[in-house]
Order: C-alpha cells, then sequence, then structure tokens
C-alpha cells in the first residue's frame, strides 16, 4: 500500500512510518524541513499541511492518507494566539487534505482527533456514540472531523480519537514521571478524574487498524482498555518507580500555573474503545502497570 503521512516526525507518526515501512508499505511524509529526521525507507516531500503546496501532488498518488498534523496541545499556555495556532494547524491542513481526497486520488483517510470532543464528563462510561462535550477542546474536535466530511463523498473515512500517548521517546509519559523521580509526585486534582491512556504500541496498532480493515470508519476511541482515576495512575507511576505518591496538585494551583490548559489535564473523561473491541483489536498493554513497565 502506498501511504502518505503528515505529521510524520511526530511522536506517533514517526512510530508509525516505521511500522509501514517494516512491513512493506511505500511512505511519503509530509514534512516542514528537508532532511526531517524519518525512519530509514520512508520518502520525505517537504511542504506545510495547512497551506497548498505541490505536496497535494504526492498525496494524489497514495491509495491512503493518515493525517496526524497539528500544533502539539500541551507545548505551552493557552494563550489567545496560541490556541488560534492549535485551532488552525488542524481546521487549515484537514480542508486541504479532505479536498484533496474529494477531488480524486485516495480513497481512504485516517484523520486524527482527540478524545478532547468528549469533554470533561465525569463517571459517564463514553463510547464512539456518545455526544461532544463542551469547552475549547471539544469546540475544536467537533470542528476538526467536520472538516474531514468532505473526503466522505467519496473515501472511507475513520476519525481516530486518541487519548494520552505513553511513549519512552516523549509526549505525556516523561512530564508525569518527573515529578516522582524527584519525590514530589502525586495525582492531580481531587484524584477521581478518569485518564483515557494508550500505549504508543497499540495507538499505532489502532492505526494500521483503520488502515487495513474496511469496516473501520467514523469515530475510532484509541484508548485502552483499562481506564484509571488520576489517584490509581498516580498510584502506579509511583509504584512502577519505586517513588512515594504524596503531594497531590490542587486544581487551583494547576489553573494558577497553566491557566486554561488545566482543561486538559482535570478532565473527567471515562473513554471506552467499544469499536476496536467490535473490530476484534487486541490490545498489546491494555493494562496500565504493564504499560509503564515496559515503558519505563
Amino acid at each position: 500500500m502506498k501511504v502518505f503521512v503528515t505529521g510524520g516526525t511526530g511522536l506517533i507518526g514517526r512510530a508509525l512510518c516505521a511500522a509501514l515501512v517494516e512491513r512493506g508499505d511505500q511512505v511519503t511524509a509530509l514534512t516542514r524541513q528537508a532532511g526531517a529526521d524519518l525512519p530509514r525507507g520512508a520518502r520525505p516531500v517537504v511542504g506545510d499541511p495547512a497551506v497548498a503546496g505541490p505536496w497535494t501532488e504526492a498525496l494524489g498518488q497514495a491509495d491512503a492518507v493518515v493525517h496526524l498534523a497539528g500544533e502539539p496541545v500541551a507545548a505551552g499556555r493557552w494563550t489567545p494566539e496560541r490556541k488560534a495556532r492549535i485551532a488552525s494547524s488542524r481546521l487549515d491542513s484537514t480542508r486541504l487534505v479532505a479536498a484533496a481526497l474529494a477531488a480524486g486520488g485516495p480513497r481512504l483517510l485516517v484523520q486524527g482527533s482527540a478524545v478532547g470532543f468528549y469533554g470533561d464528563r465525569g463517571d459517564e462510561l463514553l463510547d464512539e456514540s456518545a455526544a461532544p462535550g463542551q469547552g475549547f477542546l471539544a469546540d475544536l474536535s467537533v470542528r476538526w472531523e467536520a472538516a474531514a466530511a468532505p473526503a466522505a463523498a467519496r473515501a472511507r473515512v475513520v476519525l481516530v480519537r486518541t487519548g494520552i500517548v505513553l511513549a519512552r521517546q516523549g509526549g505525556a509519559l516523561p512530564q508525569l514521571a518527573r515529578p516522582f523521580r524527584l519525590f514530589a509526585g502525586g495525582p492531580l486534582g481531587d484524584g477521581t478524574a478518569w485518564q483515557p491512556w494508550i500505549h504508543l504500541t497499540d495507538q499505532v496498532g489502532l492505526l494500521l487498524l483503520a488502515l487495513d480493515d474496511p469496516r473501520a470508519s467514523g469515530p475510532l476511541n484509541a484508548v485502552a482498555p483499562g481506564s484509571v482515576r488520576q489517584a490509581e495512575l498516580a498510584r502506579t507511576l509511583a509504584r512502577v518507580l519505586h517513588r512515594p505518591n504524596l503531594f497531590p496538585v490542587p486544581g487551583a494551583a494547576l489553573r494558577l500555573v497553566v491557566g486554561e490548559m488545566a482543561e486538559v489535564l482535570l478532565a473527567s473523561q471515562r473513554v471506552a474503545p467499544a469499536k476496536a473491541a467490535a473490530l476484534g483489536y487486541r490490545f498489546r498493554f491494555p493494562a496500565l502497570e504493564p504499560a509503564l513497565k515496559d515503558l519505563l
């Protein structure tokens, strides 16, 4: 299969490109800079995914597109300018990709999205049929997924709603583990919020499932079945790292430090991978402690 990947130099995209090359697919990765660090065997194409350019010609020659490009959500305080960049990087690029598919070429789009779609929902069990929530990320996720809709006129579209991806190479896990390594770890908020997570191996596995299984369509929750509350996440991190779990971070203090971005860190989202289960996906890491032991 010829696969065109945007966001191929990111945490998820790089791992996906490596897995695709390893199994024999022809991979073209869109990158903003020549000489970007891509897995051996992936062909780079230089361009800005939010700006129309010659890269759409390479996209048109592919069998499938995996669109993962977007400004990192948790890379800094949510100033109005950052929120605008977060939104435009997703919406503008998705509109271009969807328009390219609607005009011809690939008949499969695996589109990035986020469990932020569901907002803060307490103890409610959320599968792919759940309605969207409220807040910046929920509103953005609704618009993000809607931007991919034109592609559905002629292509199979899978909307991969991803939770927190745990990986040793980067992302959230090193930041979560750092306070524990310094003997200052503890849960965020009151510890009752549900935290949807997924091991990077299973994140890639679900993206491959979305590419390969013609039954996959529409929303697909990319989260492990072993959902945990913040308190259990903190206890498990402490146990795996052989550190104490002593210092909870009050929600008010977190909001003072990171501002509106605390919405992401404190939201309770009990998300279930219902479609993945129905499609027969077998998680390599369905439970948190084995996942953390593998990574840490």
